[in-house]
């Protein structure tokens, strides 16, 4: 463990140093010794972590959006290569070389907190070792060794013996009892938050890979985290707590000021939109402005969600312009007016056992009409007056009622030659 810790030396020192300087600041409002001045430290250094990991988040968000624009294509190479996956993987793998866009972007936070989880893993763990490390020396070693969060102290895990923990001046039980709780938010936050974002900030109309594995993300970080929770002490529970109660804050932000296009969350904030624009008559604030002026720009290529938004102003006889504004228009209201008259002449679609009795009763009359027809032709056969029937030379009209001979045509016969006779 000591070589370990002197080779991630250069991450350790740092981190108990910024630890340090916290609990000077707390340590003045609660006291030296005090829990919750220690444990406000570990906060702290979380906020600060993942301050300066908002350049990442930045990142991470435009790759996400990068994903999303790329969805039809997607879309079109599933529908193309539905039947060979593995041609469907590197045609995927192809565009995103192309477009330079990452699936996995999704964890760059996740991997760039990995070296201060471990390096304050280890700062705890020396603490319990009664080990000075970096930054912390005998003194605060020694503070921070008496400090407790709710009966637990910082450096104890749910794991620790009896009297390792009686050395640390706590009950095993109030140990596990903290523990556990701590565990089980750390897990349920981390739920949480990837649940959200495959609830609502997803295009659910296209299945991709990157969906595919934020889904298996959902529910395997929270098994891992749970089952590895057993071995943190408190203070590392208390940092990685803090830092998904972060994430999730940070998401729930992202998710209800930039939503993603086809969602249900971008649903909710068009709706949220419309409502504002029914109030005030105009769009309101600089980011709605611009998802406005997006939905215009895409013109014929909107999804289902946005183009029930233009309606929606149609309907109040408005018309989103280019620069993100609405202004009043009757041709909006027009379109929009004839967009529902239309759909509602749309004929009902009607039964089996009716459609079998309407088409029962055309057939009736399809086979009634010729016999009308023939009863028609006969009577007027029968009307017609005997001069205008043909009639054979030399042979009496009485000869043309009977049945025409087998070879012969049916009907009148024309008179043979007098030669012929």
């Amino acid at each position: 463990m000591d070589t370990i810790a002197s080779l991630f030396s250069f991450i350790t020192t740092p981190v108990s140093w910024v630890i340090v300087q916290f609990h000077k600041v707390y340590g003045a409002l609660f006291g030296d010794d005090s829990g919750w001045a220690w444990g406000l430290s570990i906060v702290s250094l979380v906020v600060l972590i993942r301050i300066c990991l908002i350049p990442l988040f930045v990142k991470q968000i435009k790759s996400t959006r990068n994903m999303q624009v790329l969805q039809p294509k997607m879309k079109a190479i599933q529908e193309r290569y539905k039947n060979d996956k593995q041609r469907q993987s590197e045609e995927m793998m192809k565009l995103y070389k192309e477009t330079g866009t990452n699936p996995l972007s999704s964890c760059l936070p996740i991997l760039a907190q990995s070296p201060f989880f471990f390096a304050l893993y280890h700062v705890l763990s020396s603490i319990a070792s009664g080990k000075k490390i970096g930054a912390i020396n005998q003194d605060l070693l020694n503070s921070a060794r008496e400090a407790h969060i709710f009966g637990a102290p910082l450096a104890a895990k749910f794991t620790d013996s009896v009297e390792k923990v009686t050395a640390l001046d706590a009950s095993l039980t109030d140990v596990r009892i903290v523990t556990a709780i701590m565990i089980v938010l750390m897990s349920a936050s981390q739920f949480f938050t990837q649940r959200q974002l495959m609830t609502k900030n997803v295009d659910l109309t296209v299945k991709t890979p990157y969906m595919q594995q934020q889904k298996m993300l959902m529910y395997i970080f929270p098994v891992i985290f749970a089952v590895m929770g057993i071995n943190f002490p408190v203070g590392v529970l208390v940092y990685w707590l803090t830092t998904n109660v972060w994430t999730m804050g940070q998401q729930m932000y992202v998710i209800n000021q930039n939503p993603t296009p086809g969602s249900k969350a971008q649903d909710a904030y068009l709706q949220r939109v419309l409502k504002s624009v029914t109030s005030h008559g105009e769009v309101r604030g600089r980011t709605r402005r611009k998802m406005v002026k997006a939905i215009v720009a895409k013109g014929s290529d909107r999804n289902d969600i946005e183009r029930k938004f233009i309606t929606g102003l149609g309907k109040l006889g408005l018309a989103a312009q280019e620069d993100g504004s609405v202004a009043k228009s009757e041709t909006a209201t027009a379109e929009a007016e004839g967009g529902q008259a239309h759909k509602r002449q749309q004929p009902k679609r009607q039964t089996k056992a009716k459609r079998q009795t309407t088409g029962a009763t055309a057939g009736g009359a399809k086979e009634a009409e010729p016999a009308a027809a023939g009863s028609k032709t006969s009577l007027q056969k029968k009307d017609a007056p005997q001069d205008d029937q043909p009639k054979s030379a030399g042979k009496p009209a009485s000869g043309s009622s009977r049945q025409a001979k087998s070879g012969q045509r049916k009907g009148p016969q024309r008179p043979k030659h007098p030669s012929k006779k």
